[in-house]
């Protein structure tokens, strides 16, 4: 069955992927943008662009005037609560426009002892907020991407930040994706918080170790210190190292939470392994 679903966040690294395989699975894919201009170059005819932003709900309403869902994918950066307010606002505005499905992606170790950390705690709340709205929903718990892993590599040096001792189950964007897209012909998976892990658990030095060897062979890969990485952001007015000490520190300290078994019974178990995800993009 074929819907009208609006994606919120669609032009980032994770909403690009779910927007494009509920396009390829029949659906009528509205991406909400404020850069429409930027959304049509990235997407093309076949999709509706809607310009309006999350913080504006007069623009959320028009966009969902039609829809039968919304999946929301926020990342609110240095102000980690627009992520509880943007799915807040959605959450409401579906309510009111009679959509018949939210899907929001959370985190793998998103509980209420973890909201000491203001991203999980953002997350946390959006999570709370949208099961308020009466909407149905399905909310997914995701581990850690694997598309996140370029991101580790600054020239030929390959980091990460701190010992970072737990496994997590890394999962690929195009698996998460199509678990997303079954979600909206699946009724069981209504009102469902579904815990989204990848076929494997690897440290995130052993992850970045497999990324760098089969897709950056150049790369060296090693481990920061926290108190050198806090010297050398300090020292080098670093901004996006000072960004990112925060959450390294944080994911040192939680693990995963959660079994995968519902979600890979409701929507299909994830597969691609990181050896065969790095060989895809080896070479970007």
């Amino acid at each position: 069955m074929s819907n009208t679903l609006l994606v919120v966040g669609a032009t980032g690294m994770l909403g690009e992927p779910v927007a494009r395989r509920l396009r390829a699975d029949g659906h009528h894919v509205k991406v909400f943008t404020r850069n429409a201009a930027n959304a049509k170059a990235k997407f093309g005819a076949e999709y509706e662009v809607v310009t309006g932003d999350v913080e504006d709900r007069r623009s959320l309403e028009a966009a969902l005037a039609g829809c039968q869902g919304v999946h929301i994918n926020l990342d609110g950066g240095l102000d980690p609560d627009l992520e509880r307010r943007g799915a807040e606002n959605v959450a409401g505005a579906a309510a009111r426009a009679g959509v018949q499905r939210v899907t929001y992606l959370s985190g793998a170790s998103v509980t209420k002892e973890n909201c000491w950390y203001a991203g999980t705690k953002a997350k946390f709340e959006a999570e709370a907020a949208i099961r308020a709205s009466g909407v149905p929903y399905t909310i997914f718990q995701a581990t850690f991407f694997m598309e996140t892993l370029p991101r580790f590599v600054r020239g030929t040096r390959a980091s990460i930040l701190g010992a970072q001792p737990h496994p997590w189950h890394w999962v690929a964007a195009d698996d998460y994706a199509g678990m997303v897209s079954k979600a909206y012909t699946t009724p069981a998976a209504a009102n469902k918080t579904l815990h989204v892990f990848g076929p494997q658990a690897w440290t995130m030095r052993q992850a970045l170790q497999t990324y760098c060897d089969i897709a950056r062979p150049d790369a060296k890969t090693g481990a920061v210190p926290f108190w050198m990485a806090s010297i050398i952001a300090n020292l080098s007015r670093d901004q996006t190292l000072q960004a990112v000490l925060p959450f390294f520190r944080y994911s040192e300290k939680v693990a995963e939470a959660g079994d995968p078994a519902e979600a890979n019974s409701l929507l299909g178990a994830p597969t691609t392994t990181l050896e065969r995800w790095c060989q895809r993009h080896a070479g970007d």
